[in-house]
């Protein structure tokens, strides 16, 4: 009996996966050096333009005056975040795929 310790709920569901992407024929892949480079800096500008637009958002909440004006600029505040992470997201992996 090999003297491993027991492994953790995480772990075996990691090895379930691993085996299954295996099994459909999915080859898992290290990212390089520069990848990891490029995904950073893709963060960082996303992360700027989110303070960016953040910053914007704020500025025109002081100056709405009614319930209305302020329920429109939240759903464009969040339509905004969603398009922008989503850009964000496509971009890290495209880099992942290079």
């Amino acid at each position: 009996m090999p003297d491993e310790a027991p492994k953790s709920s995480y772990e075996l569901a990691m090895e379930r996966r691993r085996k299954k992407d295996k099994d459909a024929g999915i080859e898992e892949r290290a990212v390089t050096g520069q990848q990891k480079e490029e995904i950073a800096e893709i963060r960082r500008v996303y992360e700027a333009r989110l303070a960016e637009r953040e910053i914007l958002y704020q500025a025109a909440v002081r100056k709405a005056h009614d319930a209305d004006s302020l329920a429109v600029l939240e759903e464009e505040y969040r339509k905004d975040r969603e398009r922008v992470g989503h850009e964000r997201d496509k971009k890290i992996e495209e880099a992942r795929n290079r």
